[in-house]
């Protein structure tokens, strides 16, 4: 029998010991390639779920939109200032939200009261704060810490809101402000503005971030199409 000798055991089956010393020779390589096949599958699945990750929220449209432009922005920067009217144009030609945040720069000296006194006008509604906001990067220029309350002031009176002469006795405006910036932070903004087309899609990239602002337009279409 070719040395394959027959064994019968006691539920009848027959062991051939020639091929079974095979077999068990081989097990551990092929134990090893489904380890190693099942290590890869699960690599793929991670990558997949990575893919498929939760964008940060604040890299989220606000409830009820399927797109946003989100912006760190800072009252004092230049650049902010020029882009500020095509961001609020684009907002209105697509009909969808541009969403704010502060991200006052230390090197900018009214910057961070620029936007606590941005986030007083936000009390009264959205809507004059961010009024507030665009009439302060149209007059950048003749904006110092010396005149600033007095911008305010005039601001004020022209939509009839009272200014108190303490706008943030208990820190809580300010406090809005710096957690605007620690969230900038933790994305790793390093400059203003930082700009943002976001969608509420489950994609494999669901939020994309605008380093030309003249590709605008071509960005928002784009994540409108996928």
């Amino acid at each position: 029998m070719c040395g394959i000798r027959y064994h019968k055991k006691r539920m009848g089956f027959i062991r051939f010991p020639n091929i079974t010393m095979k077999i068990q020779s081989i097990l551990p390589r092929f134990r090893s390639r489904l380890s190693a096949i099942a290590v890869f599958a699960c690599l793929v699945l991670l990558c997949l779920s990575a893919v498929a990750e939760e964008a940060p929220e604040a890299l989220r449209p606000p409830k009820g939109s399927q797109l946003a432009i989100v912006v760190f922005e800072d009252l004092q920067c230049p650049q902010c200032g020029r882009v500020a009217p095509l961001l609020a144009m684009a907002s209105r030609n697509y009909k969808i939200p541009l969403v704010q945040h502060d991200f006052p720069l230390p090197m900018h000296n009214w910057s961070f009261e620029a936007a606590v006194l941005a986030r007083y006008f936000d009390t009264h509604s959205k809507e004059i704060g961010n009024t507030f906001r665009e009439t302060v990067f149209e007059h950048q220029l003749e904006i110092n810490p010396q005149n600033l309350r007095g911008f305010a002031e005039k601001f004020a009176n022209e939509h009839k809101i009272g200014l108190p002469f303490v706008v943030d006795p208990d820190g809580k405006l300010a406090g809005l402000v710096r957690a605007d910036k620690d969230l900038g932070t933790s994305l790793h903004i390093d400059h203003t503005p930082t700009i943002w087309v976001v969608s509420n899609k489950h994609t494999a990239q669901p939020y994309v971030e605008v380093k030309d602002t003249a590709q605008l337009y071509v960005l928002i279409d784009t994540m409108k199409k996928e």
